[in-house]
């Protein structure tokens, strides 16, 4: 049987150690992306080519083959380091882009509860604003005009119905209806007011 020197010895492990750095790096390919995955695969295999050295060469050549095992370690090294590196990259700048995402979303939701908030103040006011204006109109005979007969006492000359109710205003016509006790037509528009008037 053929004695095994140092250098013999020191081949094996390096060819071993290859054979267990490409049999990590297929492992940790599943885990990449395909371009990346590539590119590992490639040092991968090169790794593994050399840990197959046949017993002749390693007999013959020691020194050369554990050379060339650690030169392919060393690329296969540098590949995964590489590969993991653009994918720890990758993750923060998918975190910051979630982190960012969320703050948007949390701005928007902020503006729009604002926007809601001041809608309801809006439509809060206003019903004060309508009911203020219509106290304001609600007094019968407020913005009527007397008519020639009433400022001078001569007895009013009785006019038809639909033609004196044409010639006053909705707010006119309404408070003629609040007057003679009518409800519900504060939305009547003109015609609907002197149609109820009339009848």
């Amino acid at each position: 049987m053929a004695k095994t020197t140092k250098a013999t010895k020191a081949a094996q492990a390096a060819l071993d150690a290859a054979a267990a750095a490409a049999k990590d790096a297929k492992r940790l390919i599943k885990t990449l992306p395909k371009k990346d995955a590539k590119k590992v695969r490639s040092a991968a295999d090169d790794a593994k080519d050399a840990a197959h050295a046949s017993k002749k060469k390693v007999a013959r050549k020691p020194r050369k083959v554990e050379k060339e095992a650690v030169a392919a370690i060393a690329r296969l090294d540098k590949a995964v380091d590489k590969a993991e590196a653009k994918l720890a990259a990758a993750r923060k700048s998918a975190a910051k882009k979630r982190a960012s995402d969320a703050k948007k979303a949390a701005k928007k939701r902020d503006a729009a509860k604002k926007t809601e908030a001041a809608s309801a103040k809006a439509s809060a006011r206003k019903p004060a604003k309508a009911t203020a204006k219509s106290s304001e109109v609600a007094e019968p005979g407020l913005y009527e005009t007397p008519s020639p007969e009433v400022a001078t006492g001569a007895e009013p000359t009785a006019l038809p119905v639909a033609d004196d109710l044409s010639t006053l205003t909705v707010a006119q016509l309404r408070a003629r209806a609040r007057d003679s006790g009518h409800a519900g037509f504060s939305r009547y528009t003109k015609a609907q007011l002197m149609a109820l008037l009339s009848s």
